[in-house]
């Protein structure tokens, strides 16, 4: 039973997270509405992106709140719920001495260097650049989805629109 995914819920785990000193960063659609200040689409979970180190600490977290793991993609992505439908998406990465990410999900380094407001409170989340790079191979598998966030962010961010947005609204 997934269950939508609030801004409230999303700020109350970010804060709550963040308090505990477990840093993290806002990926997935839930990022793009950061960067965008507003919500463009319902989310049916949370994607977040967090150091290794901090995986231990954070499933004890959820774990008081009811989460359980739900599924696991590897060692470094997987996915907790509640009772309530809500989801969590997380990719862990390791840094290393340089501040690189070296091992995990290979996000590169520099495009966890944004941030975002979600309900007037500012979040750390996906660079727009980095955005639209990631979002752009999924515009032809989900269009709705993906062509509002892609053109909104390039408008935005002064960001050239990428040559899967110009194919596709070509070709309609």
């Amino acid at each position: 039973m997934e269950q939508e995914m609030k801004s409230k819920d999303v700020i109350g785990i970010y804060t709550q997270l963040q308090n505990l000193g477990i840093e993290i960063w806002v990926v997935g659609g839930w990022s793009v509405d950061a960067l965008l200040g507003r919500q463009l689409r319902p989310h049916y979970d949370l994607d977040i992106a967090i150091q290794w180190k901090d995986v231990p600490k954070l499933r004890e977290v959820l774990t008081v709140q009811g989460y359980k793991q739900v599924r696991e993609d590897s060692q470094w992505n997987f996915v907790v719920a509640d009772d309530k439908g809500h989801e969590i998406d997380v990719h862990a990465f390791i840094y290393d001495d340089k501040g690189n990410i070296v091992e995990g999900i290979m996000h590169p380094t520099e495009s966890l260097t944004g941030t975002g407001i979600i309900d007037d409170q500012s979040v750390k989340c996906i660079s727009p650049k980095y955005m639209v790079e990631f979002l752009a191979p999924w515009i032809h598998k989900w269009p709705e989805k993906y062509l509002p966030a892609v053109s909104e962010l390039c408008e935005k961010f002064g960001i050239e629109l990428p040559e899967e947005y110009k194919e596709f609204t070509k070709s309609e």
